[in-house]
């Protein structure tokens, strides 16, 4: 008796579990891709980047021809996005941390600002699909 109570209750706890778990939505699968400018050191910095499951990746072209990669997390709010990151740049830069905010100006477009040890201050334009 106790055994089928037990299971009853686990099969129900599940079940309800299950039922309310938070749901992807389809809006979060799509990659949402942006392009970044900025500036270092009077050097003019670019990226590319997209995000997508509150997880994101940048390919940033920095001062003195440094290239790398940045993995980003991002936390999402109703109206914006803060992020956090860190990378790896070649031309003996290395390590990179990164940070900054992306806000939805429209249903499809965003824009943000940020922050990378190499690539410095950035503005960033994206699309939403």
């Amino acid at each position: 008796m106790k055994t089928a109570l037990i299971t009853k209750t686990l099969f129900a706890s599940f079940s309800l579990l299950a039922l309310f778990a938070p749901q992807i939505a389809h809006a979060q699968i799509i990659p949402q891709p942006w392009v970044s400018v900025g500036s270092q050191e009077g050097d003019i910095t670019y990226s590319v980047g997209a995000r997508a499951l509150n997880l994101g990746a940048e390919l940033g072209f920095g001062p003195d021809g440094s290239t790398g990669v940045d993995v980003l997390k991002f936390i999402s709010l109703p109206v914006i996005s803060p992020y956090v990151g860190l990378g790896y740049y070649s031309a003996d830069k290395g390590f990179a941390f990164s940070g900054g905010v992306q806000v939805g100006a429209s249903d499809n477009v965003f824009v943000g600002v940020g922050y990378n040890s190499v690539r410095g201050i950035n503005g960033q334009l994206g699309v939403r699909f």
